[in-house]
């Protein structure tokens, strides 16, 4: 097999944004993501190393089938202040679920505004 003559340095999904689009915007302002560009019903999204466009599109059946992982530096800190944040309360539909051990590691699992589930990981030392 012959291997492409450069490296993929990132990748990029798009995530619908459900009903309410800058409902979705402020929540993911809450998790730490910034506003790095907005054209035409797409909004691009950065967190440290992580990214994502979010679409303004609100198709059910996708957004409660799709899932994504975000890897930070200290689990347990990013859940002290996002379960600190009152999301629960304030944006309807999400939920949060504590730090819990997996075979495959440390996660927290959130539902955002949209239904598209979230699984927020430690990531691994050096």
């Amino acid at each position: 097999m012959t291997l492409p003559p450069t490296t993929a340095t990132a990748l990029i999904p798009f995530v619908p944004g459900g009903r309410d689009f800058e409902l979705s915007i402020a929540f993911f302002g809450e998790l730490g993501f910034g506003v790095q560009w907005r054209h035409e019903g797409l909004v691009g999204l950065r967190f440290g190393e992580a990214a994502f466009m979010l679409q303004d599109i609100d198709v059910p059946e996708w957004q409660t089938n799709q899932m994504h992982v975000i890897e930070v530096g200290d689990l347990d800190a990013y859940w002290q202040y996002i379960s600190g944040n009152g999301l629960a309360e304030r944006f309807a539909g999400v939920r949060l679920k504590a730090p819990h051990d997996y075979p495959w590691g440390r996660e927290v699992h959130l539902i955002d505004p949209a239904g598209v589930c979230w699984h927020v990981r430690q990531a691994k030392s050096a």
